[in-house]
Parts: C-alpha cells; sequence; structure tokens
C-alpha cells in the first residue's frame, strides 16, 4: 500500500499492490517489504467499511492468487510477518514503534489475502500456496516449509503470550474461554497503532500498549470503532471471535489416529477450587473459574454462539454440568434459556434446537426437576400471553415448552422438535410440584389440541376411504402416517399426566382440578387400543373425584372444589394407581438432524457480526489432518 494509501479508492491502482500481486518474485530481504507496510490505512471499523474494502481490493487479490504459485510472494509477505513478530519479544530492547506499526500492517493485509484465496480455492490447492519454494532450474528438494503451520502457531502464540516450544492446545482453550469471560470492550477509535507514552510508563509498556491496540483491529477483523454495537453479542468483538475461533477447534474432525485435543481440553477442564490431580490419560486438562465461566454464560445467552459453548460444556464436561446442577441460582441460567423458545418465531431453528437440548440434559437429573419448583418468580415481563405476577420456575419452563409445541403443531411441524419437548416434560413429570392453575391448564389444553387432530385426521381418512371405494382412480392419501405420529404423542401427554398423578398427585391439586374440568376430552380414549393401558389411572382419578365432588353438593366455589380435591388427595390409596416405568428420556448426540454441528458452527462464524460478507457456498469444512 505505502505511505501514500489513505483511501480506499486509491488501491486498485495502488503500485506496491501490484507488484505484490504480480508476476515479478519478491524476496522476503528486498526493501519493498518496509515500503509495503509503511501505510497508515485505517482499519475497517464497521461490516460497510469492510465489504468496501473487500470489493476494492478483489482485483488485486485475485491476480495474487493467480500469480502466486510463480512468485511465492504470499509466502514472502508471511515470512515477513514472522520476522516482524520475532522482534516483538524483543519489544523491551527496542528504541523505535515501527515494528508494531508494520506487524499490524503485515497482518492486516494477510487477512484480507487470505479470505479470497479461501474463497477461490480448494483445500488442497490453498496447501500448495503455502508449501511454495523457490528453486533453481535442474534442482530437487523434498523438504518445503509448512508456512501455514508456523503461521498459525505464531498467531496462537500472540494470542497466549507464550514460547512457540511449549505445549499450547490447553492453554489455547483457556485463553479463548477467558476473553469469553471478560467480555472486554474494545480499545477507543484512534488508539489502534502508535499510542503516545505517558510519562508515568516505561519504554516496555508503551510497546504492548502498541501490539494490544494496534493487533486488536486485525484479530477482530476491523470489528471496533466509533459506531454502537447493534446487539449484546458484539459490544466484545474479541470476545465474540474468541468464542467463534473456540466453536471451530472443538467441532474439528478427529484424525485418524488421534481424537481432536481441544475438543480433549474441552470435556476435560476443572474449577479452580478443585484441587483434585488430573488422571494421567488426560494429557489436556487445565483449570478455569467456573463462577465466572457461569456468570458469562448467564449473561450472553442471547446469542447463537453462548448457547452452543453452553450445550458443548453441559453436554461434553462433566466438571462443568456437575457445577451448574449444583448452583442454588439455576434461574439465572434457565430464564435466558426459556426466552430464547418463547420468542421462537424470532429464533433460527438451530438456536431453538440448541436451547431445547440444554432444557433436556438438565431435566435429566432428578435434583434439578425438584428445585425448579422451589424457585419462585414475580412479574415475568417477557411472558405477553398472560400477566404472570408469581409463578414458580418449573411451572414456567412447561409453560414455555408447551407453546413451543403449540408453536410447532401450526407452524413447522418438526417431529425432532415435538421430540425434545416432549422428552423434557417427561423427565420433569415425576417431579411435578404445585403446578400454576394456567401451567396445569395448558397441559390439558395441549391434550385437548392434540385430541380434535386425531379427530380430524381420522375423518379425513374415514372419507378418503369412502372415496375410494367409489373410484378407483383416485390414489389414497396415507393418513395412517399421520394418525400414528398423532397417536404417539398423544400417548406421551397421557403418559406424562398418569406420571405426575402417579408420583405427586397430593401436591398437584391444579392439575385434578383441570383434568376434572375437562374429563370429557379423555372418554374416547378409554377403550381405545393403544391408550387402554395408561388411561386406567387417569380414569381412576377422574372419577374417584367427581364421585366426591358429588357428594359435596352443587354450585362449588373454586375454592372448595380445590379444598376437596386437596382431602381427596389424601384419602385416596396409593396402591390403587398402577404403577408404570419411570419416564425418563436421555439425550443422545447421535439423534441430531445429520450435519447438525459443523455447518451450524461455521454459519455463525460466517454470519458474524464482522461482515465478512461469506457466502454460504463457499464454506469448505476443513478437518484436523493426522500429518
Amino acid at each position: 500500500m505505502g505511505s501514500n494509501s489513505s483511501r480506499i479508492g486509491d488501491l486498485p491502482k495502488n503500485e506496491y499492490l501490484k507488484k505484490l500481486s504480480g508476476t515479478e518474485s519478491v524476496s522476503e530481504n528486498d526493501p519493498f517489504w518496509n515500503q509495503l507496510l509503511s501505510f497508515s490505512f485505517p482499519a475497517p471499523t464497521s461490516s460497510t467499511e469492510l465489504k468496501l474494502l473487500e470489493e476494492a481490493t478483489i482485483s488485486v487479490c485475485r491476480s495474487l492468487v493467480v500469480n502466486n504459485p510463480r512468485t511465492g510472494n504470499l509466502g514472502a509477505l508471511i515470512k515477513v510477518f514472522l520476522s516482524r513478530t520475532k522482534e516483538l519479544k524483543l519489544s523491551a530492547e527496542c528504541q523505535n514503534h515501527i515494528f508494531i506499526w508494520q506487524t499490524h500492517n503485515a497482518l492486516f493485509i494477510i487477512c484480507c489475502l487470505l479470505k479470497v484465496f479461501i474463497c477461490e480455492m480448494s483445500e488442497e490447492e490453498l496447501q500448495l500456496h503455502f508449501t511454495y519454494e523457490e528453486k533453481s532450474p535442474g534442482s530437487y528438494s523434498s523438504d518445503s516449509e509448512d508456512l501455514l503451520e508456523e503461521l498459525l502457531c505464531c498467531l496462537m502464540q500472540l494470542i497466549t503470550d507464550i514460547p512457540l516450544l511449549l505445549p499450547y492446545t490447553s492453554k489455547l482453550v483457556k485463553t479463548l474461554l477467558y476473553n469469553f469471560i471478560r467480555q472486554e470492550k474494545p480499545p477507543p477509535p484512534g488508539a489502534h497503532v502508535l499510542p503516545q507514552q505517558s510519562d508515568g510508563g516505561g519504554l516496555l509498556y508503551g510497546l504492548a500498549s502498541g501490539v494490544a491496540t494496534g493487533l486488536w483491529t486485525v484479530f477482530t477483523l476491523g470489528g471496533v470503532g466509533s459506531k454502537a454495537a447493534a446487539s449484546p453479542e458484539l459490544s466484545s468483538p474479541l470476545a465474540n471471535q474468541s468464542l467463534l475461533l473456540l466453536l471451530v477447534l472443538a467441532n474439528l474432525t478427529d484424525a485418524a489416529d488421534a481424537p481432536n485435543p481441544y475438543r480433549q481440553a474441552i470435556m476435560s477442564f476443572k474449577n479452580t477450587q478443585d484441587s483434585s490431580p488430573f488422571p494421567s490419560s488426560i494429557p489436556h486438562a487445565f483449570q478455569i473459574n467456573f463462577n465466572s465461566l457461569y456468570t458469562a454464560l448467564c449473561e450472553q445467552q442471547t446469542s447463537d454462539q453462548a448457547t452452543l459453548l453452553l450445550y458443548t460444556l453441559l453436554h461434553q464436561n462433566s466438571n462443568v454440568r456437575t457445577y451448574m446442577l449444583a448452583r442454588t441460582d439455576m434461574e439465572n441460567l434457565v430464564l435466558p434459556i426459556l426466552e430464547i423458545l418463547y420468542h421462537v418465531e424470532e429464533r433460527n431453528s438451530h438456536h431453538v434446537y440448541m436451547a431445547l437440548i440444554i432444557l433436556l440434559i438438565l431435566t435429566e437429573d432428578d435434583g434439578f426437576n425438584r428445585s425448579i419448583h422451589e424457585v419462585i418468580l414475580k412479574n415475568i415481563t417477557w411472558y405477553s400471553e398472560r400477566v404472570l405476577t408469581e409463578i414458580s420456575l418449573g411451572s414456567l419452563l412447561i409453560l414455555v415448552v408447551i407453546r413451543t409445541i403449540q408453536y410447532n403443531m401450526t407452524r413447522t411441524r418438526d417431529k425432532y422438535l415435538h421430540t425434545n419437548c416432549l422428552a423434557a416434560l417427561a423427565n420433569m413429570s415425576a417431579q411435578f410440584r404445585s403446578l400454576h392453575q394456567y401451567a396445569a391448564q395448558r397441559i390439558i389444553s395441549l391434550f385437548s389440541l392434540l385430541s380434535k387432530k386425531h379427530n380430524k385426521v381420522l375423518e379425513q381418512a374415514t372419507q378418503s376411504l369412502r372415496s375410494s371405494l367409489s373410484s378407483s382412480d383416485v390414489p389414497l392419501p396415507d393418513y395412517a402416517q399421520d394418525l400414528n405420529v398423532i397417536e404417539e404423542v398423544i400417548r406421551m401427554m397421557l403418559e406424562i399426566i398418569n406420571s405426575c398423578l402417579t408420583n405427586s398427585l397430593h401436591h398437584n391439586p391444579n392439575l385434578v382440578y383441570a383434568l376434572l374440568y375437562k374429563r370429557d376430552l379423555f372418554e374416547q380414549f378409554r377403550t381405545h387400543p393403544s391408550f387402554q393401558d395408561i388411561m386406567q389411572n387417569i380414569d381412576l382419578v377422574i372419577t374417584f373425584f367427581s364421585s366426591r365432588l358429588l357428594q359435596a353438593g352443587a354450585e362449588l366455589s373454586v375454592e372448595r372444589v380445590l379444598e376437596i380435591i386437596k382431602q381427596g388427595a389424601v384419602a385416596l390409596p396409593k396402591d390403587r394407581l398402577k404403577k408404570f416405568p419411570e419416564l425418563k428420556f436421555k439425550y443422545v448426540e447421535e439423534e441430531q438432524p445429520e450435519e447438525f454441528f459443523i455447518p451450524y458452527v461455521w454459519s455463525l462464524v460466517y454470519n458474524s457480526a464482522v461482515g465478512l460478507y461469506w457466502n454460504p457456498q463457499d464454506i469448505q469444512l476443513f478437518t484436523m489432518d493426522s500429518d
């Protein structure tokens, strides 16, 4: 770019960029690099500016794609950058800031170039650009530099501030997690390069500040500046990009002979308060402050990537899962998850899936299922269907899950979504306690909706069969499959109601009240072959309490009915209710929709607020190479 480049419009004609992308090889020792990297071009501070920069330099980048196999200029630029980073280690002995400036500029150019390279070629072609080695005619060498590996190691060293020769897997994961936890704000505008040295600060402090503020912009690809962030998760670009990088690393494919070390590190780290030794079989373990991690996860659930991190930790790290389930303030974590589901219309399907799976994992624990009914919430402002001045966390969870089921029935009709919702309700059903009257009503209302749908499909099937008998040319729709799916869901709902009645009848008078109020709904299923067994207890409860209400006389108030129900719950012998196997569903990752996680992670990367403008068709999934 050179010292004269200060406007985006000048870049396509820039003589230094033309030389970089041209047909002439430039040695890494050529003075040209000092000229190229001595520019004061301001880094983009918004996605709009980044797109303008990309459009202005695309021709230069594509020219380099064509010429680099012959010139090796990309490799030379990377070597120049690597040499500058070595100078950073000796910053205390240096008497000027020039190499900080040039290191910043070199990394910025490399980032812009690699974005185009990755879009324009396959993984194999990209590797060839990194292994270029200049050879004289007739010579042969079996050893070529792998600049890609060296560049990645250098970047990790810059992130973690550790020597290159030390193991960095666990330290990188730990650093990225702490970046997410701290949610540090970006440096103010104008502080990117060559900060002024204060009277009280030493030379080393000034250089460190220059590196920190200058490279911040490059690592976050310009995600800082004077404009306010559009959403909470972007208030800290460093935290956002650290989290995305962590998710990418955690979801890399295992090599044939070695597991993903980053996933191993995520699966095995412990709390700083845990003094027990790490097993020798765990090579990448480390410790981190679980309280700080928990707080950050609770505060950042508005973003897909934070929800995906929470899922990853709950599912893969038993230390984190045990710690979270032991917290006495689980409402801080559960409420943001419920709010994601409540606003299902505004969320993408992946985010909703993650939120539901998190609830399913949590409801596998009986302690969680008991404790959520002991947490009393007041004035849930985001729940708009009904004013909830006071409700337990458990009842609110039931309301939101049922609402998600009803939304799915009328809109998306996703069987996988249904399965997870019903599984979470089933896991909780034996521990239902003091259900809010509105939650009890919604359980029965959902059953009513399913019953109507069952009758409608049954009627359609009957009419279709009659039509087919009168006309052999009309194809018969497959209503049997639809009927089978609906009956599976109805049976699950009956099992959930039965589980509650069998295990905690005396704790849930509101559910019994709602059951009696809508008892006609269950009449048609008493003799149905698919539901006869599970209907025995429900029918017994309806008959028993109906008889007691009949004996109490007519014109009973709601309060009097509830009083009779509470008295009857104590009087009803428990041995009269038939015992069924406990409802317990566990999340199984293999049951996820095919190719769910890796494309989801990459979509988050490409759609993150840095505004890279990646085309989803350009996504190439890199795997961990055993070499």
